[in-house]
C-alpha cells in the first residue's frame, strides 16, 4: 500500500447504530457507517435485529415500525437524500476514507402529502396515521421511481414549499387535500375533510378549489357537490366575522345583504353591507374560480366598475383578512365612511332586500 494511500475505515460495531436516535436509516447511511449491503442484509435474515421496511431502508429493530418511522422511511425512499437508497440514483453520504457527518435529514424534494398529511396538520376527520396503508409522498414528476408496499408516489411538475411539523416535510393543506381527495369515492369523507379545512381556519376555500382544478378533480360529481358545501361554508364564517367586525369595533350599523339598482332602471347587483348616506358598499370576494363558470370574473369586474360610476365606494373584503386583519379591515370601512363627506354625491339607487 502506498504510504499516502488512507487506509480504509474499519467497520464500527452495529451496536452504536441501535442506541443511536436514528432508528430508519438508508442503505447509503449505513454504508457511510461502514455497514455494507451484505451485513445489512445478515442483520434483516429471519429473526434477526433488523428489518427491511423499504428498498434500502432499514428499520434498525425487530418490532414494528411507529408512525414516525414509517413517515421517516418513506421519505427516504423517495427523496433525494445522500445515501437515501442504494439504486436508483443514490449516492454514497460521505466518499471513502472520511469520517461519517452528522446525519443529514430528508431533503425537502420529498413531501408527506394526502391523508398522512391532514393527520400531521392536525385534522380530526383524517383518519389516524397507524391505521393508514399508505403513506403519499409528493415527488418531482421526473422523479425515476415507482410507488412500492406502503409507499405512494404522488407525481408533480413543482413541489410547494414544506410546512415542517414534527420534524417532517410536509404539503400545504391545499395540496394535501387534493392529493387525499384524488384517492377518495365516498362523498361523505371528501365532504368531511372540506368542511374541516374551512372550519378549522386551515386554508381558504379559494386555495383548495385551486389545487382541485389543478388536479382536474372538478370534474367528479361528488367532488363537485362537496365544493359546494364548503363555498356555502366558506362564505357564512366570512360574514360572521364582518358582523363582528361592525359590532366590535362600534361601525354604524349598515344594510346587510341587499340589492341594488337604479329607480326604473337596471339591477346593479348585490352586496353584503352597504351605508347608503355614505355611499359605501362592502363585498365579501368569497368568489372562486370554476371551470364551468369561466365569466364568472368578468361579471364581478364589470358590477364594481358600475357602482365606483355610481359615486358608490367599494371595500373589498376577502375571508382571509377577516380572519387574519380584522381590526385593520374595520380601519379601511371607517375611513371610506368618513371619506364619504369630501366626494361628489352618488346617483340615487333603490336598496331592496336580497
Amino acid at each position: 500500500m502506498n504510504h499516502n494511500t488512507p487506509a480504509p475505515l474499519s467497520p464500527r460495531p452495529l451496536r452504536h447504530l441501535v442506541e443511536s436516535q436514528r432508528r430508519v436509516m438508508s442503505a447509503g447511511q449505513l454504508k457511510a457507517h461502514g455497514v455494507t449491503a451484505a451485513a445489512a442484509q445478515e442483520q434483516c435474515r429471519a429473526g434477526g435485529p433488523w428489518q427491511r421496511l423499504l428498498p434500502g431502508v432499514f428499520l434498525l429493530h425487530p418490532g414494528p415500525p411507529t408512525s414516525e418511522e414509517r413517515l421517516h422511511a418513506v421519505l427516504l425512499y423517495a427523496g433525494r437524500t445522500p445515501g437515501a437508497r442504494h439504486a436508483a440514483g443514490g449516492v454514497p453520504a460521505q466518499p471513502a476514507g472520511r469520517t461519517p457527518g452528522p446525519p443529514t435529514p430528508p431533503c425537502a424534494d420529498a413531501l408527506v402529502t394526502g391523508l398522512a398529511a391532514l393527520a400531521l396538520h392536525g385534522f380530526v376527520s383524517a383518519p389516524p396515521l397507524p391505521s393508514l396503508g399508505h403513506i403519499d409522498v409528493l415527488v418531482p414528476r421526473t422523479r425515476r421511481l415507482r410507488s412500492t408496499e406502503f409507499a405512494r408516489l404522488v407525481r408533480a411538475t413543482g413541489l410547494p414549499d414544506p410546512v415542517q411539523l414534527s420534524g417532517v416535510p410536509v404539503a400545504p393543506v391545499p395540496r394535501a387535500l387534493a392529493d387525499a381527495i384524488g384517492q377518495l369515492t365516498e362523498a361523505g369523507a371528501v365532504r368531511r375533510l372540506l368542511t374541516e379545512a374551512v372550519r378549522g381556519g386551515h386554508c381558504e376555500p379559494a386555495a383548495v378549489v385551486r389545487e382541485l382544478t389543478l388536479a382536474r378533480l372538478l370534474t367528479r360529481p361528488h367532488v363537485v357537490d362537496a365544493v359546494d358545501s364548503l363555498l356555502a361554508e366558506g362564505r357564512a364564517i366570512a360574514e360572521d366575522r364582518l358582523y363582528a367586525m361592525v359590532r366590535e369595533y362600534g361601525l354604524p350599523d349598515p344594510l346587510w345583504n341587499v340589492d341594488l339598482r337604479l329607480p326604473g332602471g337596471p339591477h346593479l347587483g348585490g352586496v353584503d353591507a352597504f351605508w347608503p348616506d355614505q355611499a359605501v358598499a362592502v363585498e365579501l370576494d368569497t368568489r372562486t374560480p370554476r371551470p364551468d363558470e369561466p365569466d364568472v370574473f368578468s361579471a364581478y369586474v364589470r358590477k364594481r366598475e358600475h357602482l365606483e360610476r355610481l359615486g358608490i365606494s367599494v371595500v373589498h373584503l376577502t375571508p382571509r383578512k377577516l380572519r387574519e386583519s380584522l381590526e385593520q379591515q374595520a380601519v379601511v370601512v371607517r375611513t371610506a365612511l368618513m371619506a364619504a363627506v369630501d366626494r361628489d354625491p352618488a346617483a340615487y339607487v333603490v336598496v331592496l332586500p336580497r
